[in-house]
């Protein structure tokens, strides 16, 4: 795999921006050999026409092409789209860190959309979300049954426009209506606090634009406070990726230079590469690098890094990286198991086509397509357990998902069987129950059960390992 990426934009992957992306700001070339099926074709346009001329009131023709061709590859894998004007500005808009919206954190929980955490100064800020809160319903829109991406654009918008939530607070019982104005949101994507003298907790929420510049402004703040420091946790749950760039530059900040971070393997010439953790394969347009400034006490420093079912592509790259380097003692569970590369080609100057061209692979060669990273330490997300670990979705849960191409892979019936007898359980308790649902904690707090598990790792003390979560097998379905 040695041909490298070459492209005259951007490269990012991510669950929300799609995983392993290659923006291409120029045609790319058909092979003019390719042999269409013409009887298909004709047919095609056949249907078009019928229903140009006989569906029972005028049809947008655009619209007509526009719903074809998003069917057409809708219909591949989930994550290969069409981007209209509307949603390729919306997915250019996810790499920056600038977008209009609300301004949450968002994750799933239960088919909801779940508040992990409001950010600070934005309009769902001051409108008093809290974390742990629950969105059952978007303007008229139920939230069951939507994924995770289709809530977002419905929460998304033009500027001081107004979208009504529905919001149900577990720690109090209660459901509610609430309506937001839309602003420019600008997503701070790296956090970090000193946890106690000598142990210090880094974030990354997302890899965006700012991510490697905050990251080590951050970094550069902690070994300030704590000069001999001892240990760190860097934190990715609940990451849904982001830029391949900052997921090379951050696995580079702790792994010797030109150690293998990650690979891609397709067909295409384009799609075999391999980035390594030296500046020339995770600058962008040139630059200083913002990594020079950190002290060489960073490659050696003891390291933990927390991942959940949340994190997804570039933050898998990053933990499957330092895990085949054995730079990391990776913890809490199984990963995503967001494995392929999608290539976003311009197909004029507003709309796009994101489509899968390729899987990636950790060091070792290990494909991570829907089956994730599989922590060294499995860890439940609070001392009393996951309430809603056997709901939560994960790539080998999505209707046509890709196989990981490295075989022993079968569908996991039993897991099925699982989350429905979780599902009718949890329906039964809350319909018993009059108390609240406790919530779980914010990331970084006090009451984080799983960090406090890594600062014990790192200190050598006893660590509450997870006695029920288990690995998950990377599955196959009829779809595939």
């Amino acid at each position: 795999m040695g041909a490298k990426l070459k492209v005259a934009g951007w490269v990012t992957l991510g669950a929300v921006a799609g995983a392993l992306t290659t923006m291409q700001l120029q045609a790319t070339a058909r092979n003019p050999a390719t042999q269409l099926p013409l009887e298909e074709l004709q047919q095609l346009a056949a249907v078009f026409g019928m229903v140009k001329t006989d569906y029972v009131e005028p049809v947008d023709e655009k619209k007509l092409i526009t719903d074809a061709i998003g069917g057409m590859v809708a219909g591949l894998d989930p994550h290969s789209q069409y981007f209209d004007k509307k949603t390729f500005r919306e997915f250019r808009e996810g790499t920056t860190g600038k977008f209009v919206g609300v301004g949450i954190e968002i994750g799933m929980e239960d088919g909801l959309v779940k508040v992990v955490s409001p950010i600070e100064g934005s309009p769902a800020f001051r409108a008093g979300l809290k974390s742990g809160d629950l969105i059952t319903k978007i303007d008229d829109t139920a939230v069951k049954g939507l994924t995770m991406d289709q809530a977002v654009k419905r929460m998304r918008g033009e500027p001081n426009t107004k979208v009504a939530l529905t919001i149900f607070r577990k720690t109090e019982n209660r459901s509610f209506p609430i309506t937001i104005t839309r602003e420019e949101i600008r997503v701070q994507s790296v956090r970090s606090k000193v946890v106690e003298p000598g142990y210090a907790w880094l974030r990354v929420s997302q890899f965006q634009d700012r991510t490697v510049d905050d990251f080590a402004n951050k970094l550069a703040e902690i070994y300030k406070a704590e000069p001999n420091l001892k240990g760190l946790v860097l934190d990715l749950r609940n990451d849904p990726g982001g830029l391949l760039e900052a997921s090379v530059a951050v696995s580079a900040a702790f792994l010797p230079t030109d150690a293998t971070v990650v690979t891609t393997n397709g067909q295409i010439t384009e799609s075999k590469s391999e980035f390594k953790a030296r500046p020339s394969d995770y600058l962008r347009r040139g630059g200083t690098d913002p990594l020079r400034k950190l002290p060489d006490a960073l490659k050696k420093v003891p390291l933990v890094v927390l991942v959940n079912e949340g994190s997804a592509s570039a933050s898998e790259i990053v933990a499957g990286a330092l895990q085949d380097h054995q730079r990391a003692i990776i913890m809490g569970s199984q990963t995503f198991g967001k494995g392929s590369v999608q290539t976003v080609r311009q197909l004029s100057s507003e709309t796009a086509l994101k489509i899968t061209t390729a899987r990636y692979y950790t060091p070792s060669g290990r494909s991570i397509q829907a089956k994730g990273i599989v922590p060294d330490v499995m860890l439940d997300e609070t001392q009393e357990g996951n309430l809603f670990a056997a709901l939560r979705m994960r790539e080998a849960d999505l209707e046509k998902h890709l196989q990981s191409g490295q075989g022993a892979e079968v569908k996991d019936e039993a897991r099925e069987k699982a989350r429905e007898e979780a599902r009718k359980k949890l329906e039964e308790e809350t319909a018993k129950s009059t108390a609240p649902v406790k919530p779980l904690p914010e990331f970084g707090s006090a009451e984080d059960f799983q960090l406090a598990q890594a600062i014990n790792r790192l200190k050598g003390k006893p660590v509450l390992v997870s006695k029920t979560v288990v690995e998950r097998k990377a599955e196959a379905t009829t779809n595939n």
